[in-house]
């Protein structure tokens, strides 16, 4: 099985490009920070891991991830090798990602990075949720989303 669990924040914002042909798919390319648990003297508190995301995941990071933001991924890991321009091997190890979500509160996110309320958030698996924040700590749900909703 081959199958990894990520949380961590964004080093920069996705560098985002699409596939040529006649479906082009999102492909972005991110960093995360993932903090270790365990830290020791002299050694790096954090694991820098290279995300790829394709198609619906990558259109996701190009819409909504930015530097600093908190996210949970699941994915896969992925080794891989290519030569250079020089004629040297370069290894490579990504996690490709799978499934991404928000890890905090857009209160927490906001905070950590300065932005506004009333931005809108969404999940590559689901439809659009709209998190206008009303101060309170609960979202607004717009009128007409109970059609959206798998229960009644």
């Amino acid at each position: 099985m081959n199958k990894i669990i990520l949380m961590g924040r964004l080093t920069k914002d996705p560098e985002v490009r699409y596939s040529q042909g006649e479906k082009p798919m999102a492909i972005a390319r991110y960093t995360l920070a993932v903090d270790r648990k365990f830290k020791r003297d002299g050694e790096a508190n954090a694991d820098f891991i290279n995300c790829i995301a394709f198609g619906k995941n990558g259109e996701f990071a190009e819409k909504y991830l930015h530097k600093g933001i908190k996210i949970l991924i699941e994915g896969r890991w992925q080794s891989g090798s290519y030569t250079n321009r020089d004629g040297q091997k370069v290894y490579t190890n990504d996690c490709v990602v799978e499934s991404s979500e928000f890890a905090e509160s857009k209160n927490a996110s906001q905070q950590n990075n300065g932005y506004s309320n009333n931005q809108m958030s969404a999940s590559p698996n689901n439809s659009q949720e709209y998190m206008n924040d009303s101060g309170d700590g609960f979202m607004n749900i717009p009128d007409g989303i109970d059609e959206e909703l798998p229960f009644n």
